[in-house]
């Protein structure tokens, strides 16, 4: 192990509780891991086992509804300690047991609710929408909330004391309070714009921290004041306006929390009793914050934690893209946390821990920040991206093929080199073809811009997969029908993937014309005026690149608005480029096409349907990809199993390519 990551794997206290190391699994939705009565299933308990086998210090568990009379939750959505008290703890026990057995401590994340951030299109049982005071909805701000009553709010703290209780005897360690924190119920009661009350729990920042103040007292009196609590704490709410964020460089008046009543509050809630901060920035109004997309660098949320640190006592807990080991333990000696939190990276790699300590850092399996597995499969699967398996962790496995076969895969990109990684772990003896010199197919021009090293750690992690499973790799080789033929496979996988789509401009070529990934690839320079066609995923992110180098950028979209086309986009993810676009002052037309380029311009047709000339050193096509197809067409009735798989298939993200090969390759 490098020196310099040994600090990572010291222990330290939270309260009078020894955890065994410094990293924690962050809190996340839990979905598909819960049953009708509120309780884990026995998928969920194998989630988070998983997690403690490899190496995780503590184990906090997504939110846990507290009751259900005021504000209502859909059985089987979360877990719940008010619908059946004893299949609840029954499941815990198990799951606290087994979590223990290797070593790590679990937290129960207990939640008051939601209040104005919940979506009305979730809004159980037909109860109004409820907050500390009157506030319009996050999605939907016509609908107004109604007040949570005195009485109300102390059934609340009741019930989540009790809860804690409930938490202790099944076996947790302790808990963590969900949250002062985001903008959920809690926070609102915390924060000035959104708490108007008269009442106790109204008016100066200690009254609006009463709520969390009762909670923390209450379980230190039913559950010892040696039960553990944490906070999950936000520093700064990011909020220009309701509904709205500040990107990062932006100036702007802080609508929420602000850094120095966050730091005053934290001061309150430790003399409460608070023993951690769990600390993050961002609420559901600047929502990219509190779930950061690959446009926020890593370790985002460390210079608001190390002013946090220097207020405070307890330790401080610090997640927001920390899969870093480099990063994590200079965080820790440079005094901007006491712990590492991890929560998109172990769905990636549940055995991240155990690699850093075992010096196998190149064999993680990196997190694309992309959201499409985690947080758009929240409310059916908590899953991942890139590894299928997370959430179905025994079901889902790969397991052993009774006979080995002999597999050819065709093509090097994410949906090929998965397959191929798949095939070999079952047994079979694998070879794959790539045309070109290196693995990764579209994951090599993807990942040319900063914000997106991951894709490149993900093309190199399975070119390392492959090699170490012994799978036979030919570069520089276009697979054919006559090598087929040579190889006599029993099963061959085609994941040829799908080529740019681009057509040809009317006009003379005095303004020279490009494919995205000629420009990613840094095979043609598209001058310093680029006029990118195509708004989707490529054609944006290419011009926040080229944006971020200095150039000058038009986006030209046919479309009404952009990124609204191809694989369904994460809301956090869409916005935030969005927002980063405007800010770097990208010049976006909608409803605009390409006309023709004649003298050094290219004219183009705005929404209105008018003309205008625009100076362009270059026009980049970004239109999308179309499928590559032709060698399965070729050998589609060979005499042995094809399958066509990946953007060859259906052009999709990196999801839908690995899902895709995974589906196919543990099932030969």
């Amino acid at each position: 192990m490098k020196e310099e990551y040994k600090i990572l794997f010291e222990p330290m206290k939270i309260g009078k509780l020894e955890i065994k190391n410094r990293f924690c699994m962050a809190p996340m939705g839990d979905g598909g891991l819960v049953g009708s009565d509120g309780e884990f299933t026995e998928e969920g308990i194998e989630f988070f086992v998983a997690r403690a086998r490899g190496g995780v210090g503590l184990i906090t568990t997504g939110i846990c509804v507290v009751e259900d009379e005021i504000e209502g939750v859909g059985r089987g959505l979360v877990p719940c300690t008010a619908f059946n008290v004893p299949v609840f703890i029954r499941q815990s026990t198990q799951l606290t047991e087994r979590v223990h057995a290797y070593g790590a401590k679990m937290f129960l994340q207990l939640t008051a609710g939601g209040g104005r951030i919940n979506n009305p299109n979730w809004s159980m049982k037909g109860k109004s929408m409820i907050s500390a005071s009157e506030n319009p909805n996050r999605w939907k701000p016509e609908i107004i909330t109604r007040a949570l009553t005195t009485e109300e709010v102390k059934t609340m703290i009741r019930r989540m004391v009790i809860s804690a209780g409930m938490a202790k005897a099944a076996g947790y360690d302790g808990v963590e309070i969900h949250a002062v924190h985001e903008g959920y119920l809690m926070d609102q009661f915390a924060t000035e714009i959104f708490n108007h009350r008269t009442d106790e729990y109204g008016g100066s920042l200690e009254n609006r921290l009463r709520f969390a103040t009762e909670v923390v007292q209450g379980i230190k009196r039913v559950c010892g004041p040696d039960f553990p609590v944490s906070l999950r704490f936000s520093t700064k709410h990011m909020m220009k306006e309701l509904g709205h964020g500040a990107v990062p460089g932006e100036e702007f008046i802080e609508l929420g929390r602000d850094m120095e009543e966050s730091l005053e509050a934290a001061k309150i809630l430790e003399a409460a009793g608070y023993d951690a901060f769990n600390a993050d920035v961002g609420c559901y109004d600047a929502h990219y914050w509190s779930h950061p997309p690959m446009y926020l660098g890593k370790g985002v949320y460390l210079p608001f934690n190390e002013q946090l640190k220097k207020v405070v006592n307890v330790p401080v807990i610090s997640a927001g893209r920390m899969d870093d080991p480099d990063l994590a333990s200079a965080a820790i000696r440079k005094g901007q946390t006491d712990f590492i939190g991890l929560g998109r990276p172990l769905l990636a790699d549940p055995e991240l821990v155990n690699k850093i300590r075992r010096c196998q850092v190149d064999d993680i399996r990196p997190c694309m920040s992309c959201h499409d597995g985690c947080f758009e499969h929240m409310g059916t699967l908590l899953s991942c991206a890139v590894r299928p398996q997370t959430g179905r962790e025994i079901k889902y496995a790969p397991g052993k093929s009774e006979v080995s076969k002999n597999v050819i895969v065709v093509g090097g990109g994410v949906a090929g080199c998965e397959a191929a990684r798949v095939c070999a772990i079952r047994g079979h003896k694998v070879t794959l073809f790539e045309k070109t010199e290196e693995l990764g197919g579209n994951l090599i021009p993807a990942g040319a811009p900063s914000f997106k090293e991951n894709d490149r750690k993900l093309a190199k992690w399975y070119t390392k997969q492959l090699a170490d499973l012994g799978v036979i790799v030919h570069l520089g080789r276009e697979a054919s029908v006559e090598t087929m033929q040579e190889e006599k496979p029993d099963v061959i996988l085609i994941a040829t993937g799908s080529t740019h789509k681009t057509f040809v401009i009317p006009g003379d070529d005095s303004v020279p014309s490009m494919t995205a990934v000629e420009v990613l690839n840094k095979e043609k320079n598209p001058g310093q005026r680029v006029l990118i066609m195509g708004g989707g995923l490529v054609g944006s992110e290419l011009a926040l690149a080229l944006l971020e180098e200095g150039k000058q950028v038009m986006i030209c979209e046919a479309l009404p608005e952009i990124l609204s086309s191809g694989a369904k986009m994460n809301f956090c993810n869409k916005d935030m480029l969005t927002d980063l676009l405007h800010f770097h002052k990208a010049e976006i037309r909608t409803g605009c096409t390409v006309e023709r380029i004649e003298k050094g311009c290219v004219l183009v047709k705005n929404a209105q349907g008018d003309t205008e000339t625009i100076e362009a050193d270059s026009v980049v096509f970004a239109v999308g990809f179309e499928s590559r197809k032709e060698l399965y067409e070729e050998l589609k009735f060979a005499p042995c199993d094809v399958r066509l798989l990946g953007d060859a298939r259906h052009v999709a993200n990196i999801m839908g390519a690995v899902w895709d090969a995974y589906e196919v390759a543990r099932n030969i």
